[in-house]
């Protein structure tokens, strides 16, 4: 039975020894800083303590407590195992009372709760006035065999939602043979994530790995929160750094082919019939399906607009191509330190920042060296493993434009724990559209975070150039090098390109 903090039984149900089905809550929470105001008391065969259900179902509903009432072979009352949430800390996030029989226990009920959830609107308080943004739960589900770079990739996913403006809190990972289909953890573990969850006081939860349309609606309807994946968690970063026309379009365009699959898990009671009742019954539409075809016609409208867009970047490339000016494309992973590079390289101010996909919008800069012969200079938007398919593709026309340069200045963070997974991530990207045979010089930046000679090593290790755009270390050499490929270019093409000279006097057109 369900008892509220009076002591008068609001529901009753009826089990077995296996379970009991606890009543649809419907739209009722329990609010920020408070409990349910419900007690559950139910009985067991024998004296066994709380089992994983019981503790689930204290955390998940939020419970004041969960009381396990033993039975004896005469049937009589057993002992009485009462637990309740921390609001941190503690075994599991769970308090346990001693057992004892139910004639035993002094307890004064009101005032136990009454301390807790003073507790808890402490710590909301708290969190009210130190913390400005959302905070979130990581998690990470691997499968199969183990993954020896998991745990960077869980440190990439808190500098992705840091990046967010995402607080991160707390992080869950779990190996499993394989993933569950319904909930990707396994139950054992879930339940710890709801605890963790009421604990932390959280307001969304990020998945590393990408969820399929069923389990980010079951884990929604479980923790009663906000559950996303990786691939949303990079489409609103994209969103909130697109400032051009342009850029909002692309990422626009990605989050509504993202969306369209997913719009089936809002099947709820919102979706009735539009039009009932007297004068507007018949087939009509159902909303789901009003949505779908809204999202479909977004999608076309937007296609044809960057198509427009695509049709003015390619008479660009044209005027430029007759004008036989060379273009030197840097690419690389997020937050490698492309947009320092090409400020240093211009002399020219381009907006860059210690965070992933500062920069999405591309950027061109001309240099005119001493002989008064020019190249373009171009940043794009950083790439990541596993970049988003929607966002590559919605990106596609952007990131044409590789495939015209005479040299790709591929940009490392010498300092990263894994470069040469980076690297091989940038590659992948660029073959997806069609620029992985252009000419490539690898260039390690941030050496200066390393011990003197270890970035040296790491460059001539995979044949590229060691610098520090922060503090000018090593361009002089990635000048130098970048002309010889720009001449090995001209050589084997047979036709003028303009030479990257030496001196940092570049100046922007």
């Amino acid at each position: 039975m369900l008892v509220d903090r009076r002591g008068e039984v609001t529901h009753a149900m009826v089990g077995d020894a296996r379970s009991i089905e606890m009543p649809d809550w419907g739209r009722l929470r329990a609010g920020r800083g408070r409990l349910r105001g419900l007690r559950c008391l139910h009985t067991h065969q024998g004296d066994d303590p709380l089992d994983r259900d019981d503790e689930t179902d204290l955390a998940l509903l939020r419970l004041d407590a969960m009381v396990v009432l033993g039975t004896r072979s005469d049937g009589l009352p057993g002992l009485a195992h009462v637990a309740a949430l921390l609001p941190s800390g503690g075994d599991n996030g769970i308090e346990h009372l001693r057992p004892l029989p139910p004639s035993e226990l002094d307890l004064d009920f009101r005032d136990w709760i009454r301390a807790r959830e003073e507790e808890l609107a402490r710590q909301d308080r708290t969190r009210t006035v130190g913390d400005g943004g959302e905070r979130a739960i990581l998690v990470s589900v691997t499968s199969g065999r183990r993954d020896p770079h998991a745990e960077a990739h869980v440190s990439e996913l808190a500098e992705l939602a840091r990046s967010a403006g995402v607080e991160v809190v707390d992080v869950v990972t779990q190996h499993r043979p394989q993933p569950d289909p319904r909930y990707l953890l396994g139950p054992g573990r879930l339940q710890d994530l709801l605890v963790r969850a009421f604990q932390k006081d959280v307001d969304l939860v990020i998945f590393d790995q990408n969820l399929s349309t069923l389990q980010a609606r079951n884990l929604g309807e479980r923790l009663e929160l906000r559950v996303i994946d990786r691939t949303q968690l990079i489409l609103d970063i994209f969103a909130q750094r697109a400032s051009t026309r342009d850029g909002k379009l692309q990422v626009e365009l990605a989050q509504l082919r993202y969306r369209l699959p997913r719009l089936a898990q809002r099947a709820d009671l919102t979706l009735s019939r539009l039009a009932g009742g007297i004068g507007g019954r018949g087939p009509g539409e159902t909303k789901l399906e009003v949505d779908r075809r809204r999202v479909r016609e977004r999608i076309a409208r937007l296609e044809r607009e960057l198509e427009r867009l695509r049709s003015q970047r390619d008479s660009r490339r044209k005027r430029r191509s007759r004008r036989e000016l060379p273009v030197l494309s840097i690419v690389g992973y997020t937050n490698a330190g492309k947009s320092t590079l090409i400020s240093e390289l211009t002399q020219t101010s381009v907006h860059s920042a210690p965070q992933m996909f500062a920069t999405l919008d591309p950027t061109s800069r001309r240099l005119r060296f001493p002989d008064e012969r020019e190249v373009i200079v171009t940043d794009t938007v950083g790439f990541i493993r596993d970049l988003p398919r929607d966002l590559v593709a919605a990106f596609l026309a952007t990131l044409e434009e590789l495939r015209d340069a005479d040299l790709l200045l591929h940009v490392v963070d010498a300092a990263s724990p894994e470069p040469e997974r980076r690297i091989e991530a940038v590659r992948a990207v660029l073959d997806e559209v069609g620029a992985g045979g252009a000419p490539e010089l690898l260039v390690f930046n941030q050496v200066d975070r390393l011990p003197r000679g270890v970035g040296e090593a790491i460059a001539a290790r995979h044949g590229g150039v060691a610098i520090s755009a922060l503090t000018g270390q090593g361009l002089a050499e990635l000048v130098r090098r970048a002309e010889a490929m720009l001449r090995e270019s001209e050589r084997n093409h047979r036709e003028p390109v303009g030479l990257l000279a030496a001196s940092g006097g570049g100046v922007s057109a």
